[in-house]
């Protein structure tokens, strides 16, 4: 198989020939960076810290607005009070998602109180009502599909999966906007006559995956019926997916690893490696992990080029993901660990404070990515 990037001997030479500014310490450890159980904690209150720093931060703003007259002219925090910081919706929603995964898997953080106190902030019926108010307005159904609401569901999910009274006290409160948003992807779905295999917000795959985990944590069984007959439709003759030729210049999602990873949800460990062999063909045996290179990124401040270190995260829960849904006998599954540790170690290392371009989202990759959430709960092998 094609390799699927650039070798790091070539991004060494590469990062010789950047400014002096750009070519930081930071960027010198954006190869390998590997942090010890021990250091865990240090690490979650660190993703943490970036969330809380953007989730009420409002500007800079990129917001996705349908204006349907002079009065639609506002600022963020009034079209949208709950989800109006990190730059954008989408990024507000998952560093929501990001504070309540880190509630729940990391109650001790010594973070917790700042964490309760911007969560109590944002989730009031007030704010939901705005939000959902701006969602139901004239053509703005198609607001943030999918990548957003999907994201919005992974929220409801973690905060269904709590038995903490505060955490279940905002779950109500975000039932209202989780009801429009489910109605709207019901309706949508049946429409879409074909997957978007974008590696950036408009990607199916993904979006699917997040999705088929929320209906199955709440018990929406209409919901997970209708995704995976579109999975299925979409995708289960899909063959030789060309990720040679990944990633494009401005992915942060691996249009083929996460179709892969999606299918895996939906296919017991047989058929899933049957398919597997038909996708992804000669998918190496041996247990290495130069097979597939991590995306790099040589101007962290560019917005579009940093979503490559994205891409780094999401690939590395993805490898995890396709070799959870595997036999445990196969094969394949060393050198998908492999490359899965490769990326995460380059992924992690990305994720700072020092460029609002990629602190404003990493974090949440990088959470998803070391809490597993995609192996948890309803997104777990069969």
């Amino acid at each position: 198989m094609a390799k699927a990037s650039i070798k790091p001997a070539l991004a060494a030479a590469m990062l010789a020939f950047l400014p002096a500014q750009a070519a930081s310490a930071q960027d010198a450890e954006r190869m390998s960076s590997k942090t010890t159980p021990a250091e865990a904690p240090a690490r979650t209150d660190r993703f943490a810290r970036l969330a809380l720093d953007c989730v009420h931060r409002e500007y800079p703003n990129k917001i996705s607005h349908v204006l349907n007259s002079d009065q639609d002219a506002l600022p963020p925090h009034e079209l949208t009070p709950t989800f109006y910081g990190c730059f954008d919706w989408h990024s507000s929603v998952h560093g929501h998602w990001l504070l309540t995964r880190i509630l729940t898997t990391a109650p001790d953080t010594a973070l917790e109180e700042e964490i309760r106190t911007a969560l109590a902030q944002s989730f009031t019926e007030e704010n939901l009502a705005g939000d959902l108010a701006y969602i139901q307005g004239e053509d703005r159904a198609s607001f943030e599909r999918p990548y957003g609401i999907a994201w919005y569901l992974q929220l409801v999910a973690e905060l269904e999966e709590s038995d903490d009274p505060q955490l279940s006290q905002w779950r109500e409160t975000l039932r209202p906007l989780e009801d429009q948003i489910v109605a709207n992807t019901m309706d949508w779905l049946p429409k879409l006559s074909y997957p978007i295999r974008l590696g950036t917000h408009n990607q199916t795959a993904f979006a699917f995956g997040l999705m088929l985990d929320y209906a199955r944590t709440v018990g929406n069984e209409a919901l997970e019926e209708t995704l995976t007959g579109k999975i299925r439709d979409f995708h289960m003759g899909d063959t030789n997916c060309p990720i040679g030729y990944e990633p494009s210049g401005e992915d942060f999602l691996s249009p083929c690893l996460m179709e892969a990873d999606l299918m895996r949800r939906i296919l017991d460990p047989a058929d899933f490696a049957a398919w597997l062999s038909d996708f992804l063909p000669g998918l190496p045996e041996d247990g290495s992990a130069d097979w597939l290179e991590p995306g790099i990124v040589l101007d962290p401040s560019d917005g579009k080029l940093v979503h490559l270190d994205g891409v780094n995260l999401s690939r590395a829960w993805a490898l995890e993901g396709i070799a959870a849904g595997l036999p445990e006998d196969d094969p394949r599954r060393d050198s998908l660990l492999a490359a899965a540790e490769v990326h995460r170690e380059t992924g992690i290392a990305a994720v700072s404070d020092v460029h609002y371009s990629g602190s404003h989202w990493l974090a949440s990759f990088a959470t998803y990515l070391e809490t597993r959430r995609g192996l948890t709960g309803a997104g777990a092998p069969g």
